[in-house]
C-alpha cells in the first residue's frame, strides 16, 4: 500500500512541477529593423509591439550574428555562431544524417527534452514548415531534426511552404521574380496573404496547448515585411498623409566596404523605377514596407491576445525578435546582407511575467545567441555548456546593466560592435565607425586610429575564438 502511495505521491508532484513550469512562446519576424514606434520610428504604427515593450523589456541594442535569414536563425535556434548561408540549419541536418560528428541540439530539443511540448508554426527556420525539396514539403528533409513535437505551415491557395515564402495576395507565388511586383497593397482580409493563416492557425494551436498538461514551446513566425512588400490595402491607407521621414544617409559610400547593390529587391519588377534614384518611389517603398510591419503587428496582437483568453499569459514567457534589419535606402542599399548597422540591428522585446520590468527598456548591447540560454534561464533549465552566448536574465532584472561585445559575420567578412564602436574586417580592409559621433556610419576612421583598431581586432579575435 506504501508503495502505491508513493508512486501516486510522484505522479502528482510530476504533474505540479509540470504545469508550474513557465511556457514559452518565441515570435520571430522576418526582415523586421527596429522600424516600430517603441524603437523610435514614430511614424510607424505598432500598436501591439509596442504594447509588449512597454510591459516586457525593449533590447534597443539587440545585433543579429548573421544578416540573412538561414544564419540568423541558425544561432537562434542553436545558441551558437555557425554557417553563413541559408541553408545553414540544411547544413547541420546533413551532418546528423551522415553522423560524422557530434552535433548540439537545437533549443527547442533541449526544451523537449525537459518535458515541453515543441510546436513550430509559420517561418521560424529558414523555409516556412521546416521542410526542403523542390517546394519544401519533403517529409522526408527536416530543417531541424529532432526539434518539434510539431511543426507547420498553412499554405491553401498558395499550394505549398516555398508558395508562401514570396507570396502575394489570393495565392500569387512568384515564378519568375520580374514578373512580381515589388510591392502591392490590395483589398481583403488580412487571411488573403499568408501571415493571415498563420496568426489563424496559432489562435487554434493555444488553444490545444493550453488544454495540454505539459508545458509548451510555441515557436511562430511571420514571414512579412519580407519582399514582396504585399498587405492588405487597410494596412498602406493607415499611411495617408503621414510623412514618410526622408533617408538620413542615402549615398553609397565612397570607399571599399561591404556595400552591395541591392540584388534581390531589383530582381523584382520596379516598373523601371530606381529608389536610389527616384525620391517619390522611395518613399513609396517605404511606404509600402510600413504598411507591412503594421500589418505584421496586427497577426501579433491576435496572437498575444489569444494567449491572455487562454489564461497562459501570467505563465509564459514571450519573445519578439526580428531575424535582421533591413536597409531602406541607407548606404544606397534596398535589402540586407550588408554588415552595416541597418541590416545587423533588430528588435527583441522579452517579456517574463515574473519578472517586474514594467516597460523599462535597455540600451545594453546583446546579441542573439544569447536568446537560447536567457529562455533556459527563464524558464529554470540548466543551460547548455555548448551555447555561445549569455543569459541575459541580468539585464532584464536591472536594465542599466552593460551587455557584452556582438559579433557578427557574413562569408569571411567580420564584424564586432561596442557599445561605441564597429569594427568591419574583409577582404576590402578594415572600416571603424564611431557610433558616439557618426551614428549612422557614414566615416571610416579606421586609418586615424590604428592602436584602437589593433585593441579592437583582438576583441574580434577572442569573440570569434569562442
Amino acid at each position: 500500500m506504501k508503495k502505491i502511495e508513493i508512486i501516486l505521491l510522484c505522479i502528482v508532484t510530476m504533474q505540479l512541477q509540470a504545469q508550474t513550469k513557465k511556457n514559452v512562446l518565441l515570435i520571430c519576424i522576418d526582415d523586421l529593423r527596429t522600424e516600430l514606434k517603441s524603437f523610435g520610428a514614430d511614424y510607424i504604427i505598432s500598436p501591439n509591439i509596442d504594447a509588449l515593450a512597454k510591459k516586457g523589456t525593449a533590447f534597443y541594442n539587440h545585433y543579429v550574428n548573421s544578416p540573412s535569414c538561414g544564419p540568423s536563425r541558425y544561432t537562434m535556434l542553436t545558441g551558437t555562431y555557425g554557417f553563413s548561408k541559408n541553408d545553414a540549419l540544411f547544413l547541420r541536418a546533413k551532418k546528423i544524417k551522415e553522423n560524422k560528428e557530434n552535433v548540439n541540439i537545437t533549443m527547442p530539443e533541449w526544451f523537449k527534452n525537459n518535458g515541453y511540448t515543441t510546436v513550430s508554426l509559420g517561418k521560424v527556420s529558414h523555409h516556412p514548415g521546416g521542410l526542403g525539396g523542390k517546394d519544401w514539403n519533403d517529409p522526408n528533409v527536416i530543417e531541424m531534426p529532432n526539434a518539434w513535437d510539431k511543426s507547420m505551415m498553412p499554405v491553401k491557395e498558395w499550394q505549398h511552404p516555398r508558395g508562401t515564402m514570396h507570396g502575394l495576395a489570393n495565392g500569387e507565388i512568384r515564378g519568375k521574380s520580374g514578373t512580381m511586383d515589388v510591392f502591392q497593397s490590395t483589398k481583403g482580409e488580412d487571411t488573403i496573404y499568408p501571415d493571415g493563416l498563420v496568426a489563424n492557425k496559432a489562435i487554434e494551436e493555444l488553444e490545444i496547448l493550453s488544454k495540454n498538461k505539459k508545458p509548451f514551446f510555441f515557436a511562430v513566425g511571420i514571414i512579412k515585411p519580407h519582399l514582396p512588400f504585399g498587405a492588405p490595402k487597410k494596412y498602406y491607407d493607415m499611411y495617408d498623409g503621414v510623412q514618410i521621414p526622408e533617408i538620413p544617409h542615402p549615398n553609397k559610400p565612397n570607399y571599399p566596404s561591404t556595400w552591395h547593390g541591392s540584388g534581390e529587391f531589383f530582381r523584382y519588377n520596379t516598373w523601371s523605377k530606381d529608389p536610389r534614384k527616384d525620391k517619390e518611389f522611395a518613399k513609396e517603398v517605404r511606404k509600402h514596407y510600413a504598411a507591412c510591419v503594421t500589418y505584421a503587428d496586427a497577426q501579433v496582437g491576435k496572437i498575444i491576445e489569444k494567449l491572455k483568453e487562454t489564461k497562459q499569459y501570467k505563465n509564459t514567457i514571450i519573445v519578439l525578435w526580428g531575424d535582421h534589419g533591413w536597409s531602406l535606402g541607407d548606404h544606397g542599399i534596398w535589402g540586407k546582407h550588408s554588415l552595416f548597422e541597418e541590416a545587423l540591428h533588430s528588435p527583441l522585446i522579452i517579456l517574463d511575467p515574473s519578472i517586474k520590468q514594467c516597460g523599462k527598456g535597455t540600451k545594453a548591447v546583446v546579441e542573439t545567441v544569447d536568446v537560447f540560454p536567457t529562455l533556459c534561464d527563464l524558464a529554470g533549465l540548466s543551460i547548455p555548456n555548448f551555447t555561445q552566448g549569455v543569459s541575459l536574465k541580468s539585464i532584464l532584472e536591472n536594465p542599466v546593466e552593460k551587455g557584452h561585445i556582438a559579433y557578427s559575420y557574413r562569408g569571411a567578412t567580420k564584424t564586432i560592435r561596442t557599445d561605441r564602436y564597429r569594427l568591419i574586417l574583409s577582404g576590402n580592409g578594415t572600416e571603424l565607425y564611431d557610433h558616439q559621433i557618426d551614428p549612422y556610419e557614414t566615416k571610416n576612421i579606421a586609418s586615424e586610429y590604428p592602436k584602437l583598431v589593433k585593441e579592437l581586432k583582438i576583441m574580434l579575435k577572442q569573440k570569434y575564438a569562442k
